[in-house]
This record gives C-alpha cells, structure tokens and sequence, in this order.
C-alpha cells in the first residue's frame, strides 16, 4: 500500500504502534503478525524497516523462527521511557543542572515519591 507525503506519519509513531502491538500481544510476533496487530494499514516493507530501526536502537529482539524472526520488546513502556530519560542525561555534559531543572519541575507529589524510591534503594 502506497502512502502519499500527505499520509506520512513521524517514524516515531509508527515505532510506537509496533511497540504496542507486540507489547499488548505478550509473546514473541512474526512481522506478520505485528502488521496485522497495527491500527493503520502499512506495507509489509515498512513494518520491516520499523522493526529494523527498533531493532538496531536495542529496543526490541528477535530470535530465529520458521523463515523469519519473530520479535519481542527488551523492556516494558516504562523501562523504555526510563532507558530514554538515561540517554537524555547522557546527553548533555552538565548533569547536575539537567537534574536541578528535573527536580525543579516535580510537583510535591513526585518530588515525595521520588525521595521514597531514593530511600528505598539505599541510595
């Protein structure tokens, strides 16, 4: 199925959608199987792009089956959104200012429950 530049979707959303069909799936899917699982009709050479660039990002895996792989998420949405807020950290050369502005935004209730987490891991 041909998309016109007008249809075009962020490749961001697009991963997001497969993340979310082989998250709601809870076992391994075949390319097959995860394009049948997206909202949105996609060629069969796109789901394999995006199942590429998630793969090559280490945000999903994949094991050898039948004539293929079949392909599963390394860590839950909530991993994931911790793996992103890492990489962001890793980002910038002030650490300790990135954090400050982090902190600064909490509302009283994350900045509680943050101090509980902390605490909790002995840190």
């Amino acid at each position: 199925m041909a998309e016109s530049h007008a249809e075009r979707r962020p490749a961001g959303e697009l991963e997001a959608s497969v993340l979310a069909a082989l998250w709601a799936a809870g076992r391994p899917q075949s390319a097959a199987e995860i394009r049948s699982a997206m909202p949105q009709p996609l060629a069969r050479t796109t789901v394999a792009t995006l199942l590429a660039r998630l793969y090559d990002k280490g945000v999903i895996d994949r094991s050898p089956a039948h004539r293929g792989f079949v392909y599963f998420p390394v860590e839950d949405s909530h991993g994931l959104t911790a793996r992103r807020m890492h990489r962001e950290l890793d980002q910038d050369g002030d650490r300790n200012t990135v954090l400050a502005r982090f902190i600064d935004g909490l509302t009283s209730e994350d900045e509680a429950e943050l101090r509980r987490l902390l605490d909790e891991n002995g840190h």
